[in-house]
C-alpha cells in the first residue's frame, strides 16, 4: 500500500510514539496514510487505542524484525 508520510518512532518509549503520530497526522490531509515504525512494547496497545479514540483508521499492523509497522489513515 502506498503511504503519504513515514514516522520513525523507534527508540521512543510511551507515550512519545503516539504523541509524535498525533502531531504528524494533524499535518496531513484527511484520507492520507501514515506509516509509523515503533519498537516500544506498549505501542501494540497504545496505537490501536489512539486510532479508535481519535477516529483514525488503522489499516494494518505488522512486525518487521521486532519493529512494529503501523499504517494509519487520517480521518
Amino acid at each position: 500500500m502506498a503511504t503519504d508520510d513515514t514516522l520513525d518512532a523507534t527508540g521512543l518509549l510511551c507515550p512519545l510514539p503516539v504523541l509524535k503520530a498525533a502531531k504528524r497526522l494533524r499535518e496531513m490531509a484527511s484520507g492520507q496514510v501514515l506509516e509509523m515504525r515503533a519498537d516500544d512494547p506498549a505501542a501494540i496497545v497504545d496505537v490501536p487505542h489512539f486510532c479508535a479514540e481519535q477516529g483514525h483508521e488503522m489499516l494494518n499492523a505488522t512486525d518487521d524484525g521486532g519493529v512494529q509497522v503501523y499504517l494509519i489513515k487520517r480521518k
